[in-house]
């Protein structure tokens, strides 16, 4: 009876370690922050990835988004059509796997600060809300502000080599 019940124990820990680093049957937390960094960053630009992953972070621990990585990922409309389902040539991306981990380590991009949204930087948006803090990797990052707190109302100059390897 012991060594049966000390089995269940281990197969209920295993299913509860796999439930918290799992989005579901499909991707892994970290498969899921490789995607968003490779479909959504410059994939050459470790300081787009860490932003893009640091956007994706401040989401989650926001309260206002799913409370994993993959349910912020995954959401409609909100990161690239395909994110999840297409296939991914990690060739041309060597970056993507150790920025991920890193961010998922803890490591954000300083100039991100409390933003949760971005878009190309070459995109021109013409809501009076966006407060830009960051473009990197051809994204300009931002937080929605109201209107009379916006104090940098159009997309930075571009900016990498701040984060390091």
């Amino acid at each position: 009876m012991t060594r049966t019940r000390t089995a269940l124990r281990l197969a209920g820990a295993s299913l509860a370690l796999a439930l918290l680093t799992s989005c579901g049957a499909r991707h892994t937390e970290v498969e899921c922050m490789e995607r968003a960094m490779y479909f959504e960053s410059n994939r050459s630009s470790l300081d787009g990835m860490v932003a893009v992953g640091s956007v994706v972070m401040n989401r989650v621990e926001s309260g206002q988004y799913p409370r994993s990585v993959c349910g912020v990922v995954g959401q409609r409309n909100q990161f690239a059509p395909g994110v999840l389902d297409r296939r991914m040539e990690t060739r041309t991306a060597p970056l993507v796997p150790q920025a991920a981990r890193s961010v998922l380590r803890g490591q954000r991009h300083p100039l991100v600060g409390n933003a949760q949204f971005f878009h190309a930087a070459s995109y021109r948006a013409s809501y009076n809300n966006m407060h830009y803090v960051l473009t990197t990797g051809g994204n300009a990052f931002y937080e929605r502000r109201d209107p009379e707190r916006v104090t940098q109302p159009v997309p930075l100059p571009p900016i990498e080599g701040i984060v390091g390897r």
